[in-house]
């Protein structure tokens, strides 16, 4: 049995900007905004979100499956996922299309302006969970993906019976009101960061109240300020592991999210799970792209006992 990932298969373009972006604004004349940002560099890298949370699970020993659509330069995508671990057997090479493209910018103080083009993405809904084995998958992801996608592989857990992981973060500017509602109000699991969360009350009208009642699991990162967890009436408060240095803020919650479900699946306490996410993404934070970190489980856990103290739990990563 799998954990399955859906969601938005990719390449990253990572720019720089040498300077802020807020200098660049002029806030009595938004209504008429036209910028332009000369970059110092620019590289093209392997992201999506779905491949990079299955990445970090991979790292800690998860044999995760992604499950998506991919444009016709996937070959060699393919092959590298393939040899880390990741199953993609149920990756659906779309003809005559490429793959998604994640065009991003980061200034001087990590603030990111990006624009994202669908490419295969956009028939992701032509898949369906219903054609997997039964028995296959055990827990699915729903991350960012196309709206349409998104809203069938809801309906499809909850016909299947199929605990999900509600992750709508980026698209939720895009996708329907009412099916983010109905996203919620099914899901084992929210996450999302806090300005999203605040962005998904308001979109849903469900207040972060009924929400923590509504799911099982309500996770909201933080930046530099950490990640609170909600479950069953507790709060736990997760504190960040101190990069040795910043690369680049691209893929640090999906690493989280990759980190954070290996422990779960594990059976871990909520606490070492959210340190587990918080310590994946530093790893990330630490590397220029969202793949390009590489740790084994016994330097994880090295790492991860220098801040915090899990008891001897982690000796299961071992």
């Amino acid at each position: 049995m799998s954990i399955v990932i859906t969601g938005s298969v990719a390449f990253d373009y990572l720019m720089t900007f040498p300077g802020y972006f807020r200098e660049q604004i002029l806030p009595d004349k938004l209504d008429k905004i036209s910028l332009s940002f000369l970059v110092d560099s620019m590289t093209r890298q392997r992201g999506g979100v779905a491949p990079n949370i299955a990445y970090s699970l991979a790292l800690l020993g998860e044999k995760p499956m992604v499950f998506a659509t991919a444009g016709e330069d996937f070959t060699e995508y393919r092959a590298w996922l393939e040899s880390h671990g990741i199953d993609t057997r149920y990756t659906k090479v779309i003809d005559g299309k490429y793959s998604a493209s994640f065009f991003v910018n980061t200034d001087l103080e990590n603030n990111q302006i990006a624009s994202f083009y669908t490419g295969a993405m956009a028939d992701a809904a032509s898949l369906s969970l219903k054609e997997m084995q039964p028995g296959e998958a055990d827990y699915v992801v729903i991350s960012p993906n196309d709206p349409g996608a998104m809203k069938k592989y809801v309906e499809e857990c909850k016909a299947l019976g199929i605990p999900y992981l509600f992750d709508p973060s980026q698209q939720i500017a895009r996708n329907p009101h009412q099916d983010l509602r109905e996203g919620v109000e099914g899901a084992h699991a929210v996450f999302c960061n806090e300005y999203e969360f605040d962005l998904l009350q308001k979109h849903t009208g469900i207040c972060a109240e009924d929400m923590e009642d509504c799911v099982k699991l309500l996770v909201v990162t933080k930046g530099e300020n950490g990640a609170s967890i909600k479950a069953s009436g507790k709060e736990y408060c997760i504190s960040i592991v101190p990069p040795d240095h910043i690369a680049d803020p691209t893929g640090v919650g999906d690493a989280f999210r990759g980190g954070f479900l290996r422990g779960y699946r594990l059976g871990l306490e909520l606490q070492t799970c959210g340190q587990m996410g918080a310590l994946a993404a530093t790893y990330c934070l630490e590397k220029k792209g969202t793949q390009n970190h590489f740790y084994t489980p016994v330097e994880f856990v090295e790492r991860y006992r220098k801040h915090f103290d899990d008891h001897g739990a982690l000796d299961i990563l071992k």
